[in-house]
């Protein structure tokens, strides 16, 4: 039975290519305007179930409902609300960031394509650079712009399919805000990501997928309540999301 509230409702997601079942029946509830992190290793399904709820695969059973609009019968409409940027910026290097931000822009038949793209050069930094080929820019600088790209028509429901890999400490930082930001203008993120700390950064929610399956699925705080505190020294020490998620893992191991 799906939250009626819900920003993103899945019931049952099941995937499997011939004998390998890459999805075993995932559920989960992202709440509107929140920061959702679906968290896993390499292969435990993130990727797949993202390209499903953007419409980009088709699953083999359950359902899924990005914004009212079911993924399997209302394909169009969920295109509609939501913006989708994968682990790769998808930004054309031999032109400029703004002329970047522009194509999109008319692509998407949005209105006023240049105040658009420096209102989003602005927004993530990026004024000084906008006229640049993308080509000169940093990993951290392509993300940041790729991302501005998937915020032309201000989209409801944003998947960042994990965004900060192959990025440096300081360029992951810098998109961890850009991600705070989204979520502070009302949108609402699903992000997936296979390091413990992003998630304990960012997330509201946090839903551990392992082999297929969500293996718990709470808040920070009621996640590490699964595990009991370690005391050193006379001093509580309460677990970390890599205790918590080391230790869920070890449980599910056959």
């Amino acid at each position: 039975m799906t939250t009626p509230t819900a920003a993103i409702n899945v019931r049952g997601l099941t995937k499997s290519y011939e004998d390998v079942h890459v999805l075993r029946g995932v559920d989960f509830d992202v709440a509107p305007g929140s920061i959702f992190a679906l968290l896993g290793s390499n292969g435990a399904g993130k990727t797949t179930t993202v390209r499903i709820l953007a419409t980009l695969l088709a699953s083999d059973g359950g359902t899924a409902v990005v914004s009212g609009h079911d993924v399997a019968t209302a394909p169009a409409a969920v295109r509609e609300v939501i913006s989708l940027t994968g682990q790769f910026a998808a930004v054309d290097e031999i032109l400029t960031g703004r002329e970047n931000l522009i194509l999109v822009a008319r692509l998407r038949h949005v209105a006023a394509p240049g105040r658009i793209a420096d209102e989003l050069l602005a927004s993530f930094d990026l004024t000084e650079a906008g006229s640049r080929r993308v080509a000169t820019y940093s990993g951290g600088m392509r993300r940041r712009l790729d991302i501005a790209m998937s915020l032309i028509g201000e989209p409801k429901v944003i998947f960042l399919d994990e965004p900060t890999t192959g990025l440096d400490p300081e360029a992951r930082i810098d998109v961890w805000q850009v991600i705070r930001d989204l979520s502070g203008r009302g949108a609402t993120v699903l992000l997936t990501t296979q390091y413990l700390e992003e998630a304990e950064q960012l997330a509201d929610r946090i839903a551990v997928l392992h082999q297929g399956r969500i293996i718990a699925d709470g808040t920070l705080a009621e996640l590490r309540s699964l595990l009991p505190p370690a005391e050193v020294t006379y001093v509580e020490k309460q677990p970390s999301l890599e205790d918590v998620f080391l230790a869920l893992v070890a449980k599910e191991k056959p």
